[in-house]
């Protein structure tokens, strides 16, 4: 009788751990708890230039980095761009914001590969790319850049 008990004991439990463990993980049910939806990334460019100049560097930008970026858009490498124009709140901050939109974090990956053939059609070699680079330091300091992921509150 001890055993049957024993055995009966052994099935309840068992029977038990089977249905706990069989049972779907609340979280992968309802998806992220997050108070937010992940959207889009985006890379910010903080761009600093010197007075007076900002226009100058807009032009110069406008028959460079904009054809590439359209380029970009294009062959869907990107989904969108954008560039904010406004107020240093101080000698130490930026005036331009350069906004560029990609589909989600794995878009980075082998990026170079997409963005080289690009970049070498419309802004020339690599040579002629640092002399336009190095002309830019003359008018404009990048303060830094930032990737961040776009959300939604919930």
């Amino acid at each position: 009788m001890t055993t049957t008990k024993i055995y009966a004991i052994a099935c309840a439990s068992l029977t038990l751990a089977f249905t706990c463990f069989a049972q779907p993980d609340a979280a992968s049910t309802k998806g992220s708890n997050a108070p937010y939806n992940e959207g889009p990334v985006w890379t910010l460019t903080m761009v600093k230039t010197k007075t007076g100049l900002g226009d100058e560097y807009l032009k110069q930008i406008t028959g460079t980095v904009k054809p590439v970026y359209d380029e970009e858009k294009k062959q869907k490498v990107i989904l969108d761009y954008k560039i904010l124009n406004g107020e240093a709140s101080g000698p130490q901050d930026f005036n331009i914001l350069i906004l560029v939109e990609y589909p989600n974090w794995a878009a980075f990956d082998n990026l170079r590969d997409k963005m080289d053939p690009i970049v070498e059609k419309i802004m020339g070699t690599e040579d002629q790319r640092r002399a336009t680079a190095v002309k830019r330091l003359d008018i404009r300091e990048i303060l830094g850049t930032k990737t961040m992921r776009e959300i939604t509150l919930k």
